[in-house]
């Protein structure tokens, strides 16, 4: 089948079922690894990929651009009060997880240590995309600030998850260096770069007044590419740096901001598609039944320990109750960056690097289909959902009390809306007027306002309701 065409389908499939899966709550990343599943070489589609090192550079760019667009999409002042127990869930989190893993695989599989903890270190960090993707299709909330806690941890703990994967992958392949110096410059020289990159990448955005405006977009990828580039040159982490740069491009004052928050965000799912896709190709079902045992206790065993020992304590550090870290504990979910370092080990070609990957899959799958079926209903029974409130406002691109679009409508001379004020305008409470011109001039549009004909008025709020607004508006007077 042609190249083109064969893509066309998957992403289409991709996208279209989402929606279907949506409705009882499933995350879509399992539609993902089930059509790579089938398009690979032991299924229907007949694709035979095998190469580790190709799977590995292009993971690491779909990965670059998914924790860049995590924090690109995390708004820093809803994030601020839950920043420190978040970021110690991202790194200390980490440890103890990889920690619980290692023990694991080396008492129960069998694994010597050091590969106990390789595959520890592989599974060790969280990805909350599909919870965010079932909050917002079900436009729910999280109490308490358990969304921006959960997000920002899942944006930022997956460089510490690739700096444990390095230190053990080094030591079993004996190009090991001093741990502390390795580690040490990988935190320091990734931040630096990250914040460095980010502001001046604050002014560039804001001060070179392109005339296309989808030359944004190609800038904010030059941008990416150059904080990772330049963090890995320097041997600091380059997911770092991207994830400083995301947070710091996307809480700073840019032009076209919620353009490039939603450009991000496709591209975040695009990469993630590709992932699970490279994930499903590179699994060999047919080898997978001696594997079905280790793959699914130690997925049950992340899911119901792991999780659990590495957030209760820390969280009861910041007097969370029981049901928060209950909730917490259940979004563990492992994604992309699982997908990303599990194929380090094969490129190394270890011997037990295929056996890790298989591992990798079934935590992947289980992981996914378990806690993101289960995830609404757990926190509903928990009581942590917050009542009309939309996950929404966790992002930077959210603005006022709903997800905002903006529209301009020119008033005509006959116009419902001429000769009335805004007040005696009947329009929904969550519609906003941002601006009117006037003849050349811009008017801060208040409540007594009258609207003229020839006004070019700015409305913002929900693209239903404004495209009514918008019907409305132009409807002649009777």
């Amino acid at each position: 089948m042609n190249i083109l065409l064969t893509a066309a389908i998957i992403l289409l499939v991709c996208v279209i079922s989402s929606k279907v899966l949506y409705k009882f709550g499933i995350p879509t990343l399992i539609i993902f690894l089930a059509i790579g599943m089938f398009m690979g070489s032991d299924g229907p589609g007949g694709i035979y990929f095998k190469d580790p090192i190709l799977a590995r550079d292009l993971c690491n760019i779909g990965l670059l651009f998914i924790i860049f667009s995590g924090g690109f999409g995390t708004s820093w002042e809803t994030a601020k009060p839950v920043a420190f127990s978040a970021g110690i869930l991202a790194t200390l989190g980490v440890v103890l997880t990889a920690f619980a893993i290692g023990a694991f695989a080396h008492y129960i599989l069998g694994f010597p240590w050091v590969h106990g903890m390789l595959l520890g270190s592989i599974v060790s960090s969280t990805d909350a995309a599909a919870v965010f993707s079932i909050l917002r299709s079900k436009k729910l909330n999280l109490k308490n600030g358990l969304a921006p806690m959960l997000e920002m941890e899942s944006g930022s703990n997956d460089p510490m998850a690739y700096m444990l994967t390095t230190i053990f992958l080094g030591i079993i392949t004996g190009e090991a260096h001093n741990i502390w110096i390795l580690l040490a410059n990988q935190i320091v020289i990734g931040v630096l770069a990250g914040a460095i990159i980010g502001k001046l990448a604050v002014w560039l955005i804001n001060h070179i007044n392109l005339d296309i405006d989808g030359l944004y977009s190609i800038i904010a990828i030059a941008i990416v590419l150059l904080s990772y580039s330049s963090a890995d040159l320097l041997s600091g982490n380059g997911f770092l740096a991207a994830y400083i740069t995301g947070l710091i491009m996307g809480n700073s004052r840019i032009v076209h901001k919620i353009s490039l928050v939603r450009f991000f965000d496709g591209v975040s799912w695009l990469m993630q598609i590709f992932l699970f896709f490279i994930l499903g190709l590179l699994v060999f079902p047919s080898i997978l039944r001696s594997i079905i045992l280790p793959g699914v206790g130690t997925a049950l065993f992340i899911i119901f320990i792991a999780r659990p020992l590495a957030v209760f304590p820390i969280l009861s550090l910041f007097k969370r109750t029981k049901e928060e870290k209950l909730l917490v504990s259940w979004v563990g979910f492992r994604g992309a960056a699982s997908v990303v370092f599990a194929t380090y080990p094969l490129t190394k070609g270890l011997m037990m690097a295929d056996e890790i990957f298989n591992i990798v899959f079934f935590v992947g799958l289980l992981s996914v289909l378990i806690q993101g079926t289960l995830f609404i209903p757990i926190a509903k029974r928990l009581g942590l959902v917050e009542d009309g409130e939309s996950v929404l406002r966790t992002f930077t691109d959210y603005s006022g009390e709903i997800y905002a679009e903006l529209l301009e409508i020119k008033i005509l001379e006959n116009s419902s809306f001429a000769k009335k004020a805004i007040m005696d305008i009947d329009i929904p409470k969550d519609i906003s007027f941002v601006l009117i011109r006037r003849m050349g001039r811009m008017i801060t549009p208040r409540e007594t306002t009258i609207i003229e004909a020839g006004d070019i008025i700015m409305m913002a709020g929900d693209p239903k309701a404004l495209l009514q607004i918008e019907a409305e508006a132009i409807q002649i007077k009777k």
